[in-house]
């Protein structure tokens, strides 16, 4: 049996694309690959954009604001992971710095103390200086700044 793929009409195309930025605060990256679905020449591709845009289904800053919203309040990732993963959605460094004022001072801090206690409570027949070692290293993968986890170490060590 072959898989024939089903031809849409420019109007049908569209509203796909638009439900799609509904469903999900979408970044141009992913309208772009979604748009390889459907083989459009880049006049259509150029006009769907324009229209998402105009229309307000498609913005790159609200699609950011909620992307580090998420990632943060959500996952509990930290800054450096956040940037590096909208940096492969070909967000830009000034918008995503911008935008990191979604995360307020002192939730960051609240956020790393917490994982951090977490994790190094779970550290068990170690060393002092190994548990706090293996628990920067586990902050560290989850994208948190290993000043910012330094400085909370010197506040928490009494």
């Amino acid at each position: 049996m072959s898989m024939e793929k089903k031809s849409f009409t420019f109007d049908e195309i569209k509203q796909k694309l638009v439900n799609y930025c509904v469903y999900q605060d979408r970044c141009h990256a992913e309208i772009e690959q979604k748009m390889r679905e459907f083989l459009l020449i880049d006049e259509a591709k150029e006009e769907i954009f324009l229209y998402l845009m105009k229309e307000n289904y498609l913005n790159e800053e609200r699609f950011t604001r909620s992307y580090i919203r998420g990632k943060f309040y959500i996952k509990h990732w930290g800054k450096n992971k956040i940037k590096m993963n909208l940096k492969q959605k070909q967000i830009s460094e000034k918008l995503i710095s911008m935008c990191f004022d979604e995360i307020h001072d002192d939730d960051y801090i609240k956020t790393i103390t917490r994982i951090y206690e977490d994790y190094s409570s779970k550290q068990k027949g170690m060393q002092e200086y190994q548990k706090k070692s293996k628990t920067i290293k586990y902050l560290m993968g989850r994208g948190f700044e290993y000043e910012k986890i330094n400085d909370i170490f010197d506040g928490l060590i009494t």
